[in-house]
């Protein structure tokens, strides 16, 4: 390749100002994530309606049976409105969603969004539960590990880490079962709750699905905590603040931890969202009343309204939390909003 030289200005030719980008301010950035999140909520709400447009067998004759005649199967593809095109249906679901409207049940009749409100607040006082106990307790741990690493300690949280992390939540709600609800007789093994239960009597009654889900979700936040202060403590300025005589402690607390913040808060919000999303496995073992429940019930009677509210939400509230989770790593590093 030959390397043409620079060609100087022309003397007396106007010079064109050069329009530099304009950072995107944290306002900016929120308005095109929000906006993101919407494309992707409605890209998930086409699959969810397309997925269980595609399920094999029909709708009707699952509800009347196989005796059922023509003309009564009719009668209910008419009632469910079966008939029209699936673009109708698609447009008509989502505008009724739009305007707080999930439709009503196959299987009972009933309003959606009255029956789901009640399974949705069980499910997210479950989930606040288990963070609430999760995510300081996986904070510690990762900061004990970074500071003792290499030695006995940070082995062996790393080993009881890695275990949590490879046990299946089935079989770790089933453990707990047999040794805290049948052998001890501690806490109940199915958590039935009811609108008018205390606070204490409702803890009790989720305290094996809370720990279950503790159990699933600690490890991988201890694990990201751990590396990320270990990447952050080989930077000159750690160096630095031990060399001025600094405890460890406090290198740690005020020097290291607030840098390593952005992926601790990542790693966070994606266990915040599996509390939520994938809470579904512990509330069937145990028999909650929450949306996971509500929802397998529905899907052993092919109420497909139901599992379309369910899913939709489902992914709203995962698609929420990585909002929060994204605006919180750009305030906990502004450097984020300048990405070069």
């Amino acid at each position: 390749m030959i390397d043409t030289p620079p060609v100087a200005p022309i003397q007396g030719a106007p010079l064109i100002p050069v329009r530099r980008r304009r950072p995107c301010g944290l306002a900016c950035m929120l308005i095109r994530r929000v906006l993101m999140g919407l494309v992707v909520l409605w890209a998930i709400s086409a699959l969810i309606f397309a997925g269980t447009q595609i399920l094999p067998g029909d709708v009707a004759t699952a509800m009347l049976g196989q005796q059922a005649t023509p003309e009564a199967v009719e009668g209910i593809r008419k009632e469910l409105g079966l008939e029209r095109p699936p673009v109708v249906r698609y447009v008509a679901w989502l505008g009724g969603v739009l305007h707080g409207d999930l439709g009503r049940s196959t299987s009972n009749k009933q309003d959606i969004a009255t029956s789901i409100a009640p399974r949705l607040a069980n499910t997210l006082f479950l989930a606040s539960v288990a963070a609430a106990i999760a995510v300081p307790l996986a904070i510690l741990l990762g900061l004990i590990a970074a500071r003792f690493a290499g030695t006995l300690a940070d082995r062996v949280i790393n080993i009881v880490t890695l275990g949590a992390i490879s046990l299946p939540e089935f079989f770790a709600g089933y453990l707990l079962i047999a040794f805290f609800s049948i052998t001890l007789g501690w806490f109940p093994s199915g958590s039935t709750v009811s609108p008018d239960m205390g606070l204490l009597p409702r803890l009790q009654a989720i305290a094996l699905p809370a720990a279950t889900l503790v159990i699933a979700v600690l490890g991988h936040m201890m694990r990201m905590t751990r590396a990320a202060l270990l990447n952050v403590m080989s930077a000159p300025y750690i160096e630095t603040a031990e060399l001025k005589g600094l405890s460890p402690w406090r290198v740690i607390w005020k020097h290291a931890l607030p840098n390593a913040l952005s992926p601790i808060i990542n790693v966070v919000a994606l266990n915040m969202a599996y509390l939520v999303v994938g809470v579904v496995v512990v509330e069937v073992i145990f028999v909650y009343p929450g949306m996971g429940q509500y929802m397998v019930d529905h899907v052993s009677k092919r109420d497909v309204p139901v599992v379309q509210a369910c899913g939709l939400i489902f992914a709203a509230v995962y698609i929420l939390l990585n909002l929060v989770a994204d605006i919180a790593a750009v305030i906990a590093n502004p450097r984020l909003r300048h990405p070069r």
